[in-house]
């Protein structure tokens, strides 16, 4: 019997195949996505992964079975489905692991419009009815089926992303970016072919979900290893590090020195705010302090907000923001149906190098002003006890509970959390000074572990 509550996450359905995640998995999940929605028509994609096939037969049965039409696009990044969605006005489904390595498989799920399905607003009710299909409860199924179509809407996506350069006079850049096996080798090339001013050279862009030269992770740093070294050797102006389904972005410049997500966030926040001035930006709680500076700096609004791409997106509808930006890569637009995008966060960057015609090491100087800890996991058994007695231990200091603990010291600053899939506390932290950094680093370390 296929895990459920194994790979129903807080934001998307992920698992190992077969063991967790099989074609009757994905059959019931067909069919709760198109009971979930109410849905006349669903739009469905998948990434490189060997399982993709088996498994978005097995869904797309499941919604058409219960009388739903389904269009298919194939072989596609997260972000063409959601321009999909949005676009078409229909749910969608988009078969990936994003990150995770060759054994995994997942479901990223929207409502129409490219609305994002999470725990609190959808994903709960279609775990309960997957779980009934799965018990031989299937809802009563119609007289007639839905209609199979298939539609490829890579040049459309393309096109729109490229708008996203505006109306900026473009300058001769060269750009390697490491598609790590995984979709961007399909929608990347499609993008630069459109760009004559800029010159395109492809890392592993054969779509092979097995991965076989690194993991499409590009938050990890050993998985930069390789782009960093193209980017000195070949001198080229930029290199861009793409996740699994390639909706996430990691930046190198010239120097083969890779950006954090915050920096990358403050550079397209300064982009927005430059042409849409005073809008409201948002940032996740772990972003660098830097970030909320520089918005306010160039006359924006910035919100903090929980991490996940569900509340971002949320927040996002109820404030109008034009734009946010996540540590962990992954970048929002309201221009895009408010969803994440890498190639847009691309076009942003290289928007703005060739506005101010500086090199991107000169461009991310300003926007770098802290020393920072990076996301430092440590197994703990009772995860709850230990955020409680950190919050003792710092109780002098201002806190808050939006995501896990956040406790501002003034001068330092940290943030402990729970996984939301293993039983991991994760720590992120910034100082002024690297010294000061570790040392707080190795404070907390020591709070964290003690018994």
């Amino acid at each position: 019997m296929p895990n459920l509550d194994a790979i129903v996450k807080a934001y998307d359905i992920r698992g190992t195949v077969p063991d967790q995640l099989d074609a009757e998995a994905a059959y019931a999940l067909g069919v709760a996505l198109v009971k979930f929605t109410r849905a006349d028509s669903i739009v469905v994609a998948h990434d490189m992964r060997p399982s993709g096939l088996e498994l978005i037969d097995a869904f797309q049965r499941g919604a058409l079975t219960h009388g739903v039409n389904v269009t298919n696009l194939g072989l596609a990044s997260s972000d063409l489905l959601y321009y999909a969605s949005g676009k078409m006005n229909m749910p969608g489904a988009m078969f990936t692991a994003s990150h995770n390595p060759a054994q995994y498989n997942g479901i990223k799920c929207c409502l129409a419009g490219a609305q994002s399905i999470g725990i609190d607003n959808g994903l709960r009710e279609m775990k309960a009815i997957a779980a009934e299909v799965l018990a031989g409860r299937e809802p009563a199924k119609p007289a007639s089926a839905g209609v199979l179509d298939h539609a490829n809407l890579l040049a459309e996506f393309a096109d729109h992303v490229v708008r996203f350069l505006g109306g900026e006079k473009l300058r001769s850049l060269r750009i390697v970016a490491d598609t790590a096996n995984g979709m961007g080798g399909l929608v990347v090339p499609a993008v630069f072919e459109r760009l004559q001013s800029f010159s395109l050279e492809v890392m592993y862009g054969e779509l092979d979900g097995t991965f076989p030269n690194h993991p499409a992770d590009p938050l990890q740093p050993a998985n930069q290893r390789d782009l960093q070294a193209r980017v000195l050797a070949g001198s080229f102006d930029v290199g861009l590090a793409f996740d699994g389904d390639a909706d996430r972005v990691f930046v190198v410049d010239e120097q083969g020195k890779g950006m954090s997500g915050s920096t990358t966030t403050a550079l397209l926040a300064s982009r927005f705010l430059r042409l849409k001035p005073g809008s409201t930006i948002l940032y996740n709680l772990i972003c660098s302090k830097a970030v909320p500076e520089v918005i306010a700096e160039c006359g924006g609004t910035g919100i903090r907000t929980k991490n996940g791409h569900s509340y971002v997106k949320q927040i996002m509808a109820e404030t109008g923001a034009v734009f946010a930006g996540e540590h962990s890569g992954h970048y929002y637009f309201a221009d895009n149906y408010r969803a994440d995008s890498g190639l847009i966060a691309t076009m942003g960057v290289l928007g703005e190098m060739c506005h101010s015609g500086e090199a991107l090491g000169d461009l991310r100087k300003p926007l770098e002003r802290y020393a920072s800890s990076g996301e430092i996991n440590t197994t703990v058994p009772d995860i709850n006890r230990v955020i409680e007695r950190i919050a003792g231990d710092y109780s002098q200091h201002q806190q808050d509970r939006l995501d896990g603990l956040t406790v501002d010291c003034g001068s330092w600053w940290f943030n402990v959390r729970p996984s939301n899939t293993e039983p991991l506390l994760r720590l992120n932290l910034e100082a002024p000074t690297r010294e000061e950094c570790d040392d707080r680093v190795a404070e907390l370390l020591g709070l964290i572990t003690a018994s």
